[in-house]
């Protein structure tokens, strides 16, 4: 039988469950890192990555609903986030949509539903199902650990070759200037509600779980981007894909 670990081995174990899975690794990633996207493929990106992230704060206003009273920290970072998603300052799916612009598309293209591909509305889908049926501190695990905290490690690779290869401006990058931040600080407090909370050793496999499939579900919608939009220019053999 499995036994209960210490916060030092869990905390280990999570950082493994994402290890190997990260959406650094897909060829829409690779390529987006070495400029070899063209503005029209980062429109569909923004267009599909809109319908992701746009909800995000709906996906932890229901696992706020869910979250024990006792459990304040907790519902004080979730309520946070929801802010600093929505009305901290600029909204950042409004931030999205300037970045969007800048590359060529619409802001109604962005926000029409249709234009997002299958397999973004099922990561959609799945991170509204976990806010919803799982328990709280899984939930965390899987949208805040799994998901939320992989943004600083992407968007550090990408956003220097926004600016230097494809010459957007400051405020047009602005998106992704500040979620390496603020998505740096919400992945750690993400870890540290999961480690505090989940102190059964059924709780702490299912947290384990479900980080794992997060990772493999932004995993697989990054390689979905590349299959739908990019794959028909450009060729793996194009890309370096040990980078």
């Amino acid at each position: 039988m499995t036994a209960l670990m210490t916060q030092d081995e869990f905390r280990t174990a999570l950082e493994n469950a994402i290890k190997g899975k990260s959406a650094n690794t897909s060829p829409f990633s690779v390529a987006w890192a070495s400029g070899k996207l063209s503005r029209q493929h980062l429109c569909r990106w923004a267009e599909n990555h809109y319908h992701y992230v746009g909800p995000f704060a709906d996906y932890l206003g229901y696992v706020y609903g869910r979250m024990p009273a006792q459990y304040q920290e907790a519902k004080d970072f979730l309520l946070a986030n929801m802010y600093e998603e929505e009305i901290g300052g600029d909204r950042h799916t409004d931030l999205l949509i300037r970045f969007a612009e800048a590359c060529g598309t619409t802001r109604e293209r962005v926000k029409d539903e249709n234009n997002m591909s299958a397999t973004t509305r099922a990561l959609q889908s799945w991170c509204y199902c976990v806010a919803m049926r799982e328990d709280p501190i899984v939930a965390v695990a899987g949208l805040v650990v799994g998901l939320e905290s992989q943004v600083p490690s992407i968007y550090r690779r990408q956003t220097p070759t926004l600016r230097e290869k494809y010459g957007f401006s400051d405020e047009e990058v602005e998106f992704f200037d500040l979620h390496i931040v603020s998505d740096e600080i919400h992945g750690e407090r993400g870890y540290q509600i999961v480690l505090e909370h989940a102190t059964t050793v059924e709780l702490q496999q299912k947290c384990l779980k479900i980080c794992e499939i997060g990772a493999e579900m932004r995993l697989l919608y990054t390689t979905a981007l590349y299959n739908d939009y990019v794959a028909k220019d450009l060729s793996l053999a194009e890309l370096d894909m040990a980078a």
